[in-house]
């Protein structure tokens, strides 16, 4: 099983950026993709960035793609999140995810 810890949540401007951890502890396969989901008051779910360890193969949704980059550390077994240039909209709780496993959660709150 893994293991998910994230950091880097926080209350940003709009246009401004942050950036998100996840480290993974446990049992973590080569072939394995880590991903950044969320989830914003009143709202499902949703897919927002992941990463295959192996290749660095990288998909994004469409709403975030050329404002965030998801990045990751082999040695550190952690994906990052940049996220720049911050909407309202962005508003969620920002969860990673590996192998069915899920992390607490950061909040990430982008003021108008």
């Amino acid at each position: 099983q893994v293991q998910l810890a994230e950091s880097g949540g926080g209350l940003v401007q709009a246009g401004g950026s942050l950036r998100l951890s996840c480290a993974a502890s446990g049992r973590i396969f080569w072939n394995y993709e880590m991903g950044w989901y969320r989830q914003a008051p009143g709202k499902e779910r949703e897919f927002v960035a992941a990463i295959r360890w192996s290749s660095g193969s990288m998909w994004y949704a469409d709403s975030v793609k050329g404002r965030f980059t998801i990045s990751k550390d082999n040695a550190k077994n952690t994906i990052y999140l940049q996220m720049n240039s911050l909407k309202p909209e962005d508003t969620a709780i920002y969860y990673c995810s590996c192998a069915g496993s899920w992390g607490q959660g950061t909040q990430v709150t982008v003021s108008s």
